[in-house]
Order: structure tokens, then C-alpha cells, then sequence
């Protein structure tokens, strides 16, 4: 029987929102985090998104396989919500003057700020992975079903932007170049993710046991890789790898969008802007669930993808087209800016609603691994690396303390539109060969 009873979207609702406030900290502002504090390059950033990127799909494969072997999710979840939490709370340590207390001033603290910087995430991932990606998602797989994953999904999927919104509005009160405005920030949402994961283990339903499986548990890591599993799963893998495609193009330009949008455009005020365009995608996103359980994935899968190849050209064009300042460019940034994040968010969600509906029964812990491959690792390689190469010989601006960074530019958003537009073109052929109904 599946428990999608009020506790279980209660459950649902506050694992997946504080799980994606933290994962949108380290996504969207380690970044920024160690581009203000140590004068961060692109190769950096790249770096650090993709050791991240290695570590979430080996925890992912690891700890999937083992709550299969257990059959247990609840406990990977709390326990992990609460390590997710204690890990983000070591955070508030990477200053630059405990850097100097610690190691001296022999060393540059820009440097070893930026090192510890990318091995705390990594260690932060390893918890993260462990409860969200690993535990979490393959109980919201366990309690769901075909009639009802769409609108799940679509709640799941929606998660990302709120929490976009709620970071944002939580940051405009600090002054992000200031270090104590980030011991405070990693702090709150450390104890916030600790707390829930104590919470949960009061809410969170977990649901029966799985049989045996007669499979070891290395053998259950490699379960997904086995040629006979492709065979039988050919639709699920066919999902997997136009999720891959999807994501290298959203991991082109994200780890960047921030710093473009405050540096590059000069809108210090980016989160006014942004609010609107995320309340409205959030909207978009919860009712396209819907849709997709009624039209199903075929009929559902190009208008996201449509949306976020539409705001790409649009961000890209803007300072060609409209190089003012003010109004005139910050209302077209707007429309791109909600294209974009409706078409991310709702490509996430139907993507995500395909894999868990072709995914074995009671298997879909062994099958996280995959989905991390295709949502995490390859993007988070190949993506960064793309973004990066394609800022290679950024203008630079000179900082306040005589350092230089490097200004993002609008080729990142046609780079990833290129290969939106190369997903959608594989999508229309793969359709057209299988002659699948409707």
C-alpha cells in the first residue's frame, strides 16, 4: 500500500525544500562563496562542481544499493539530514582569518581557502547524496505510483525554485562579501537541516520491506550495469541519457548565473528581479506535474525543453541587443530569466517522473546510482568544463583589494541552447523510431 496520506506529503514537501536550500547553497553559491572570499578563477569553480559532481554519484551508488539490501530508507534520511546538517555548520570555519591562525601567514589563504573549500563540499556531498539523492528519492519512489508520480514529481520538481526563492530572499540582508555574513548563513541552514532530520524520523513512513534479494551486495551496486537489465529496461536507459544531455546543458551556465547576473549586468538587485520570475516558474512547474499525468511523457517532454531553449537565446541576446542599463534590460531579463527556470524546472520533472515510472519495483534504490550518473556526474564534468571553456579569455575586473576576477559572459547561455536544441532533436528521432502510441 502506498502512504500518500498527509504525512506523506508533509514528509515529501519538508525533506525535499530543505534538502534543495541546501543543495542550491552549494550549487548556486559556493560559488559565489569562494569567487568573493578567495578570488575563485572559472577553473576553480569548475573544479569544485565537478569533485562534487564524483563524490554524489559514488555515495549515490553505494548507499542506494545498501538501503536495497536493507530495505530501509527512513533511517539513510534522518541520519543523514542530520550529518548533511553538521557538515554545512563546518562551513562557517572556512575564514580567512581562522586560515591564517591555523596555518600561519606563510601560506596563501586564498588558496588553502579555496582547497578546504572543495574538500568540505565534497564531505558535505558524501552526507547530502546519502540522504536526498540516494534515501529520499528512492522512497519517493517506493510510495508513489504511475496514477499519482507526475503530481509528486511536479511537487519534487518545484522544490528547487522555492528554494531559490527563499535563499534569496534569506541573503538580501547580508553582505556576501563579508565573511561573518557567511558564518551566519552556513550556521541557520546547518541547524535548519539537522533539525528536520530529526524530525523525520517521527514523520516519515517507511514503507514495507522488500523480499530478499539473493543478489550480494556488490552485485547490487552493479545491478544497473548488467547487459540483460539494458535489455529489459531500454525505455528507462533512453530516459537516463536524454537526462544527461538535459542536465550538461543546464550545468553550462548555473554555477555561473549569479555572478552574471550581479557582475556581468551590473543588477545588484538580481534577486528582485528573480523572485517574480521563480514564483511564477514554481507555479508553472506544480500545475505541468498534472498535465504529465494525464498526457504522459511523450506529449509532455518538448514544451519544458521548448521554454528553457526559448529564455536561453533570450539571456543570450540581451546584452547584444540591449546593452542599456535599467528597465529596458532588466525586463527582458525577467522573461528569459522565467523561460528558463519553467522550462529547467518542469524538464526535471518530467525526466524525473519517466525514470521512476520505468524503474523495477522495489528496485529503485540499486537504480539511484544511474540517475545520479545522468543527473550529477556526466553534466557535472562535462557542463562545467564546457562553461569554463567557453569563458576561457573572460574580461576580468580588478577587486577592491587590488585582486582580479574574471566576469562570466552571455556565451554560456548559446552554448547550453545549442545543446538544448541537439536534446530536442534526439528526442523527435527517437520517437519517430520507436512509433511508440501516444
Amino acid at each position: 500500500m502506498k502512504n500518500t496520506n498527509r504525512r506523506f506529503w508533509a514528509a515529501l514537501i519538508i525533506f525535499s525544500l530543505t534538502g534543495q536550500i541546501a543543495w542550491v547553497v552549494e550549487n548556486m553559491y559556493f560559488n559565489v562563496f569562494i569567487y568573493k572570499m578567495f578570488n575563485a578563477s572559472a577553473a576553480d569553480i569548475a573544479l569544485m562542481v565537478q569533485a562534487s559532481a564524483i563524490a554524489a554519484t559514488l555515495t549515490t551508488i553505494l548507499i542506494g544499493a545498501l538501503s536495497d539490501r536493507l530495505g530501509k530508507r527512513k533511517i539513510f534520511m534522518c541520519a543523514g539530514y542530520i550529518a548533511w546538517g553538521i557538515s554545512i555548520l563546518a562551513f562557517a570555519f572556512i575564514r580567512t582569518d581562522v586560515i591564517g591562525s591555523l596555518f600561519g601567514a606563510a601560506v596563501s589563504a586564498a588558496s588553502v581557502g579555496i582547497s578546504l573549500t572543495i574538500i568540505l563540499d565534497c564531505v558535505m556531498t558524501f552526507f547530502g547524496s546519502t540522504a536526498n539523492d540516494a534515501a529520499f528519492n528512492a522512497w519517493l519512489t517506493d510510495s508513489t505510483t504511475e496514477k499519482n508520480r507526475g503530481a509528486a514529481e511536479g511537487m519534487n520538481a518545484m522544490m528547487p525554485l522555492i528554494a531559490i526563492l527563499a535563499v534569496f530572499g534569506g541573503f538580501m540582508g547580508f553582505d556576501l562579501s563579508k565573511a561573518e555574513s557567511w558564518t551566519t548563513i552556513y550556521m541557520v541552514i546547518g541547524a535548519a537541516v539537522l533539525l528536520i532530520g530529526i524530525l523525520g524520523f517521527f514523520l516519515v513512513q517507511e514503507q514495507p520491506a522488500a523480499p530478499p534479494d539473493e543478489l550480494g551486495y556488490f552485485a547490487t551496486i552493479a545491478y544497473g550495469l548488467r547487459p540483460a537489465v539494458f535489455k529489459k529496461n531500454r525505455a528507462l536507459y533512453a530516459a537516463l541519457a536524454c537526462f544527461v544531455v538535459f542536465n550538461i546543458a543546464i550545468q553550462i551556465f548555473m554555477p555561473y548565473l549569479i555572478i552574471y547576473y550581479e557582475k556581468s549586468l551590473g543588477m545588484a538587485d538580481y534577486v528582485l528581479i528573480m523572485a517574480p520570475a521563480i514564483i511564477l516558474a514554481a507555479a508553472v512547474t506544480a500545475l505541468y506535474g498534472r498535465v504529465l499525468d494525464r498526457k504522459g511523457y511523450r506529449r509532455s517532454v518538448f514544451l519544458p525543453l521548448l521554454l528553457l531553449l526559448g529564455g536561453l537565446i533570450l539571456l543570450w541576446l540581451v546584452p547584444a541587443v540591449i546593452p542599456a542599463e535599467g528597465l529596458l534590460m532588466k525586463i527582458p531579463v525577467f522573461i528569459g530569466s522565467l523561460l528558463m527556470m519553467s522550462g529547467y524546472l518542469s524538464g526535471m520533472a518530467v525526466f524525473g517522473a519517466e525514470i521512476r515510472n520505468r524503474t523495477p519495483e522495489r528496485m529503485a534504490g540499486r537504480f539511484q546510482g544511474l540517475r545520479i550518473i545522468a543527473q550529477v556526474l556526466i553534466p557535472g564534468v562535462i557542463g562545467p568544463g564546457i562553461g569554463a571553456a567557453v569563458l576561457k579569455g573572460a574580461a576580468t575586473i580588478v577587486n577592491d583589494d587590488g585582486t582580479t576576477s574574471f566576469l562570466p559572459n552571455a556565451k554560456v547561455f548559446l552554448a547550453a541552447a545549442a545543446v538544448c536544441a541537439l536534446l530536442i532533436t534526439l528526442l523527435t528521432l527517437y520517437f519517430r523510431k520507436r512509433k511508440q502510441p501516444a
